[in-house]
This record gives C-alpha cells, structure tokens and sequence, in this order.
C-alpha cells in the first residue's frame, strides 16, 4: 500500500508491505538503482546505510515492547532518501509514521517547523518521531518498575521472579536491536554531509544524538532491573532461609519427644518408671524437660 505526500517541491512516499509492482513503479519515477530496489520487498537481517549517486539508502530496526501490532520484537524501516523525495518503506503498522503522515495532511504545522528545502529535512523530523517513540516505550517501563517494586516489597517476591525475567529479557531484546544504531547513523552522518552539503551536518549530528539519549536511559533502566532482581532474590533468599530454620527447629524438638515416646513404647519386660504409679505424667515430664533443654540450647547458638 502506497501513500503520496507533497509539502511544495518535497514528496514523501510511505509503502506498507510493498509489492513488486509498486517497487518497480517507484524505481522507474525516482531512478532508484535496482539493488537498492529488490531489497526493499523483503525484510532485511541488519542495518546498513549506502551511498548512491542520486540517493542515500538506509536501512533501521526499532524495537519495541509494548506496541506490538505483529507479535514482533522490532520493526524495520527502509529509508530511500533524495534530495527531493523520501520513500519509507516497512512491514507492518508503525505509529510515528502514521502519525507523521497526519502532519504532512496540515501545511500550517509544517511551515511552523521550518521544514528545510530538501528530503533530508523530512527524514530529521521523521527520525525524532521515532525516537520519541523509543522513548515512550522506556517510560512505559518505568510503570513497571514502580509495579514490581511495590509488590517487591509488598511480600510477592516469588510471583516478582517471572515478571522480573520477562522485563529483562525485554531490556535486552531493546538493547540487542538499538546497539548496530550508533555506527549506521555515523555512518549516515558522513553520508548525508557528502549528499546534502555541510549546513545539514548540524542535523545528522543531532540525529545520533537522539540515539545517544536513547542509549542513556536503556542503561539506566538495565542497572534498574538488576538492581531490583538482587533485591528480590535477597528478599526471597531470607524468607527461605527463615522457613528453613524454622522447619529445622521443629525437627530438633520433635526428635527427643520421637525418642523419648519410642523407648518407653518398647515392648520389653523391664522399662524404667513405667508401671509405678504417675508414670504417665513422669513420661510427660521428660519430654519436657527435653523439649525446654533443645530450646535453651537454640538460644545460646542463636539457632532462634
């Protein structure tokens, strides 16, 4: 699927999912190189930016967390940018995109931006969208430390164990996809410089910039996640820890009762104290005083 937008001599081609046939209308009209051609109609594994004589191709994977529309992880964007044309081409819905497309329809929003007078411009304003995109989806992660902390805390340590794991395999999902952006975009940055002359380096520079504060508030939030995986399991190592002691307390004073109660229940015919009158309450009081004997010794071991 195709859509057109012009703002004066600029147009921006959005293609969602394109076909052969739409790819090849698109490289008859910008004079698009057929290897920059053919791999717009497939998913490609990595990122990369190429310099052509007429355009820069540039292809980015976005992650995501929690605006997934396909169940993916990440989406890809393919960039064919000239100087006066920009064609992005992606495989599934991706909101800034749309979004962007809305300001596109309101002239009066554009000439308020100060939009320059080639694509490049197109794709800054493009590029920033996207990373407020990547941004909202790191705020959105905070929520969810604030949710695993209070329940930390509140006494849910063992129900926090999968809910801590799936939000650091997120973490790292989002790291693993965002780390090729800083040698793609410097490398777009020499590209663009050579394209659209030396003026535009002061916006490619504040595109890897973008990517940068990105980066910045990842690391944040990974130190985050671990910091909080160690305090749960810490929480969770000492609440075992109590429950174990306490078990094993309970044994060690049921183990002379056992004993006791075993030998008096032997049938042999000679016991001590049994058959003298009381002998039941003198049983009874042995194991007692056993039972107060294990105590007093927990104590001075400071088992309890």
């Amino acid at each position: 699927m195709i859509s057109r937008y012009t703002y004066k001599d600029l147009v921006w081609i959005d293609v969602q999912s394109p076909t052969s046939e739409e790819v090849r209308g698109l490289m008859d009209e910008f004079n698009i190189h057929p290897l920059a051609a053919d791999e717009l109609l497939t998913p490609t594994l990595r990122p990369k930016v190429d310099l052509y004589p007429d355009f820069i191709y540039l292809i980015l994977h976005f992650p995501i967390i929690s605006h997934k529309h396909e169940g993916g992880r990440e989406q890809e964007i393919d960039f064919i940018i000239g100087k006066k044309f920009l064609i992005t081409t992606h495989y599934d819905l991706i909101d800034p995109l749309h979004e962007f497309s809305k300001v596109f329809e309101v002239n009066s929003i554009l000439e308020r931006s100060n939009i320059g007078d080639h694509a490049g411009f197109i794709l800054f304003y493009i590029m920033k969208e996207l990373y407020k995109m990547l941004d909202r989806e790191l705020d959105h992660v905070n929520h969810d430390f604030t949710d695993i902390e209070a329940k930390i805390f509140g006494g849910k340590e063992r129900d926090m164990v999968n809910s801590i794991s799936h939000l650091n395999r997120d973490l790292l999902n989002f790291r693993q996809t965002l780390r090729p952006h800083k040698e793609v975009l410097e490398s777009f940055e020499v590209a663009g410089t050579k394209f659209f002359g030396q003026d535009f380096s002061y916006y490619l520079r504040t595109i890897v910039g973008e990517h940068y504060k990105i980066s910045a508030i990842l690391d944040g939030h990974r130190e985050t996640i671990l910091e909080l995986r160690d305090t749960n399991d810490s929480l969770l190592t000492t609440k075992t820890n109590e429950t174990i002691k306490t078990l094993t307390t309970l044994s060690f004073v049921i183990f002379p009762l056992s004993l006791i109660a075993g030998i008096f229940g032997m049938n042999t015919n000679e016991l001590p104290i049994v058959g003298r009158p009381h002998d039941f309450w003198m049983v009874i009081g042995i194991m007692l005083i056993g039972v107060l004997g294990m105590f007093v010794y927990f104590k001075y071991k400071k088992w309890i």
